[in-house]
């Protein structure tokens, strides 16, 4: 299958980790299993068929009540339709599955990095991000 896009640049727009005090890292040390990650991909048309897209990683736990760790990463990619391509419905599976599908290895990578160099390098992610079923799933909502 030819691609009907070209990644012209892919950068880490922004990475995060806050981490209150010493006890929040040695309460969060013995939670992490609780941990789960959360994607978002966010896109913004540019000029010339050039798109900006943002997939945004988030490893949290959104029941633990102060004692919290946050991480985060944007990771930018732009990239350029080839062709002729009009209908938004393939333009939207491009960003949000063919895209993020692509650049993953190198985003997790970082985001493991991130973790790493946090204190918590035994986390890891589990699974590759299924980005076709969270194309065909937001169709279907």
């Amino acid at each position: 299958m030819t691609k009907n896009y070209k990644i012209l640049a892919e950068f880490i727009k922004d990475m995060s980790c806050e981490t209150q005090d010493v006890e929040t890292f040695l309460f969060v040390k013995d939670n992490i299993a609780k941990y789960s990650l959360h994607i978002d991909i966010k896109s913004r048309p540019l000029k010339n068929k050039i798109v900006e897209i943002n997939t945004i990683l988030k490893f949290e736990d959104k029941n633990l009540e102060n004692k919290r760790s946050h991480f985060e990463i944007i990771y930018t990619t732009i990239i350029k339709i080839i062709g002729d391509i009009i209908d938004k419905k393939n333009i939207e599976k491009i960003v949000i599955c063919e895209v993020p599908n692509e650049i993953y290895p190198r985003l997790e990578n970082a985001f493991l990095s991130l973790l790493k160099n946090s204190g918590f390098p035994e986390v890891k992610l589990g699974e590759k991000i299924n980005f076709e079923k969270l194309y065909n799933d937001r169709l279907i909502n």
